[in-house]
């Protein structure tokens, strides 16, 4: 009669393994591009002479919350716009963001965040932290992070799939004061 192998290392084969394929799926979900910094105006000189009386330019509205986008606490991420916002338990936005999408985006729909890792080396070799995963798609972990040193986003190489949806680094550590393990992630078109 062979030996019977013990149910606490089966557990713990299979706990290891766990642990090896996220390790290796979040560096390919990270992969994605990184934002950069722009310059909001250029500063243009006037001819000598030259009088102005025009009034100050207004500041930018606001991007206004997408309707079909849930109720509740919850991170809204949609996809055209390629922008999040912080939505609080009364339904009013607290903060919106661009971001920089992988090439695998999450269907439209409702997700929680699943795992929370505070820092990692992305797959293009770029330093990343605050990354919340809350989505899989195509083989493709998708999670929110943003670079450490704040560079920009490199291109994409042809036909890799990437599922990092990278922020700006001071909206990073908001989105990761604000997703908390469970909190609803509502995708819109």
């Amino acid at each position: 009669m062979p030996a019977r192998i013990p149910s606490w290392a089966w557990v713990s084969g299979l706990t290891v393994g766990a642990v090896a394929a996220v390790a290796v799926l979040a560096v390919q979900a990270d992969q994605g591009p990184h934002p950069t910094a722009t310059a909001a105006h250029t500063k243009t000189s006037a001819p000598a002479g030259a009088h102005h009386s025009a009034a100050p330019k207004k500041p930018a509205a606001p991007a206004v919350l997408p309707s079909a986008s849930g109720t509740g606490r919850r991170i809204v991420y949609a996809l055209g716009k390629k922008r999040v916002w912080l939505v609080d338990e009364r339904n009013e936005p607290t903060r919106t963001f661009p971001v920089w999408p992988g090439t695998v985006s999450p269907d439209p729909g409702t997700y929680t965040i699943s795992q929370r890792v505070p820092a990692t080396k992305g797959s293009d070799g770029v330093q990343i932290e605050h990354i919340l995963y809350f989505a899989g798609k195509s083989g493709v972990f998708i999670a929110f992070s943003n670079a450490v040193d704040g560079s920009s986003p490199p291109p994409v190489a042809s036909g890799a799939k990437t599922g990092g949806i990278r922020t700006g680094k001071d909206d990073g550590a908001a989105l990761w004061a604000f997703g908390e393990p469970r909190t609803k992630v509502d995708v819109v078109r």
